[in-house]
């Protein structure tokens, strides 16, 4: 059975990045203090306690999925931005995109008696249509401890290259045990699910996620945060949620008005009151990084 590798909160975003596409799944441990925890936990636990249960096999029926984490808690949105995930994160995808863009926010809360989830991969949230890339760097923050009785998440590692139907051996499985305020970071690519609960209390992770900037989020934040929110976060939350342009000439809107009312094209930014700088499609720098992707 092949481990999990674990590294420190001080290691260099290269070394991260790398593990990640190697392996498809590390830990970085004790990345949140017990006092952040505890903050966090004031913010979110009413919004848990008033999640419902799954319904199907793979949501559990023991389990509760709670969203629209980045309007909810402003904890979480420290996560979303942290500095030392983003930075592998960054470098992890840029081979396939432009921008990166958050893609899901959710508490996942794994009750008494919940089954272990099937195993599988975070990108068919796209069918099997992105094989040849990938699409995602996934983070799991553990809100309690993650062991294998409470139903740490089973991961596969080495799994990012393997067919979709490959048969998947229970030796080949392991978990992803870790301490309350450390990270498992992985691939949309790498096979792995909720672990079984075998435990009397309640296994409590955030899954944080991100994706290339040019494809539809699991998560809709357009309606999750719209604009009347969205106008009050520092920028580059704004920017991460989708207020922004994926590359050039991606994601551009015309504002609703009267003729002459507003200019006729405008960046996602325009909607969140900031100045429109560029072309109508995209600023210079964007055009100038897809014409030297296209040229190869």
């Amino acid at each position: 059975m092949a481990e999990i590798r674990h590294f420190t909160l001080e290691t260099d975003a290269e070394t991260l990045a790398g593990a990640v596409k190697e392996d498809g799944a590390i830990i970085i441990d004790d990345v949140l203090s017990t006092d952040f925890i505890a903050a966090l936990r004031s913010e979110t636990d009413p919004y848990m306690e008033g999640s419902n249960l799954g319904s199907d096999d793979f949501a559990g029926f023991k389990t509760t999925r709670t969203g629209g984490l980045m309007v909810r808690s402003q904890k979480c949105r420290e996560l979303i931005a942290h500095p030392n995930i983003l930075a592998p994160c960054k470098l992890f995808l840029e081979p396939y995109c432009q921008t990166v863009q958050l893609h899901l926010t959710q508490i996942i809360r794994i009750g008494p008696s919940e089954t272990a989830q099937l195993i599988h991969r975070d990108r068919w949230a796209w069918g099997s249509h992105l094989a040849h890339v990938e699409p995602q760097f996934n983070t799991i923050w553990a809100i309690t401890d993650f062991t294998a009785e409470n139903g740490a998440t089973q991961v596969v590692p080495g799994s990012t290259r393997w067919p979709d139907d490959v048969t998947i051996a229970p030796e080949q499985i392991t978990q992803a045990e870790m301490r309350a305020g450390s990270v498992l970071v992985y691939s949309g690519s790498v096979f792995h699910g909720g672990g079984e609960n075998r435990s009397d209390a309640d296994r409590i992770g955030i899954n944080i996620t991100y994706t290339l900037g040019w494809l539809r989020q699991e998560e809709n934040q357009y309606l999750t945060c719209p604009p009347e929110i969205a106008k009050d976060l520092d920028q580059p939350l704004q920017e991460l949620i989708g207020y922004s342009m994926g590359q050039y000439a991606l994601g551009y809107y015309t504002p609703p008005g009267g003729p002459g009312e507003h200019p006729e094209i405008v960046p996602p930014q325009y909607a969140l009151g900031h100045n429109i700088e560029g072309g109508m499609l995209g600023t210079s720098d964007e055009l100038d990084a897809l014409q030297k992707e296209i040229a190869g």
